[in-house]
């Protein structure tokens, strides 16, 4: 059975996550307290129709009995069940805005209703302080500050569509260095010092997944010569992560505006590393800002 454990902050959208996991065919439970994963898992596996594909979301709401979560998969594991963790997280302010935008109650709220109030207890670390030995351990880590519920949902569904055994997924994923750093990037490169498409009236409101675009940023020597750098090196690399158990690895390129060059450069990379066998998802954070 493939065991998927959905957990994170309040906020960052482990409810969207979990829609995207039930559209791809997973059996997904919402709240599960974690003093039950063990038994729930066992009857899963051991039904008259075993259960194939399972992820269920766990999280502070379970309250003290959250701490005994590593404890059920540490057994899980000595048992032989294979479990991933993916784990969502989201900047403070960002998830502030977001309770106030739904005008859903914290669950840190208490007596309170302010946002705000609950906010002060996570930023003091109520709810991160027993989230980080999971946030450690995890398979797969997104951070959605910055990212659509469209986006949450092609990223998740995209490291779970594949076959469980399957190598190591890549991230590949460009932005704008105006808009701010992913956080969640495991390699980060700044291809601001190409010529820049922004210039070229014929240009500026395209993007580098137009073709007169991708032929103005890839065209140039120097730009070939970075590419063939940069292939070499993730050559050399992914197998070093591969060996090392990395399951998934994040290649964030950066430009200006998030518009031209990086999403060129991206999609060049992606197809490279298609072809090296790799699971890869390609995702152009800034694409349609202005």
């Amino acid at each position: 059975m493939e065991l998927v454990i959905v957990t994170g902050m309040s906020g960052a959208g482990k409810s969207q996550a979990v829609h995207a996991l039930e559209d791809i065919g997973f059996y997904c439970v919402d709240n599960m307290p974690p003093m039950l994963l063990k038994k729930f898992a066992h009857l899963c596996s051991h039904s008259a129709e075993p259960i194939q594909r399972v992820a269920l979301v766990t999280d502070v709401r379970s309250g003290s009995n959250f701490e005994t979560l590593l404890q059920a998969l540490s057994h899980l594991k000595a048992e032989g069940q294979p479990c991933r963790i993916l784990f969502l997280d989201c900047a403070d302010e960002v998830l502030c805005r977001r309770f106030k935008e739904t005008r859903r109650r914290h669950p840190l709220a208490g007596e309170s209703d302010r946002v705000e109030d609950a906010l002060a207890a996570t930023r003091a670390a109520v709810e991160r302080r027993p989230l980080q030995p999971l946030a450690d351990r995890a398979d797969y880590r997104l951070d959605t500050s910055r990212l659509s519920t469209s986006q949450l949902r092609q990223q998740v569904q995209a490291l779970f569509l594949d076959e469980p055994e399957a190598a190591m997924s890549v991230h590949c994923l460009s932005f704008g260095f105006k808009y701010g750093f992913p956080a969640e990037a495991d390699v980060m490169l700044d291809v601001r010092c190409f010529p820049n498409p922004f210039y070229v009236p014929e240009l500026k409101h395209k993007t580098g997944l137009d073709p007169e675009v991708r032929q103005f940023v890839l065209t140039p020597a120097e730009t070939q010569g970075f590419l063939d750098r940069l292939y070499a090196l993730v050559d050399y690399l992914l197998p070093l992560y591969t060996g090392e158990g990395k399951t998934q690895l994040v290649i964030a390129i950066g430009c200006t505006g998030g518009k031209h060059r990086s999403v060129a450069i991206t999609e060049a990379l992606a197809e490279h590393i298609r072809a090296t066998q790799h699971r890869v998802l390609v995702s152009h954070r800034d694409i349609e800002k202005a």
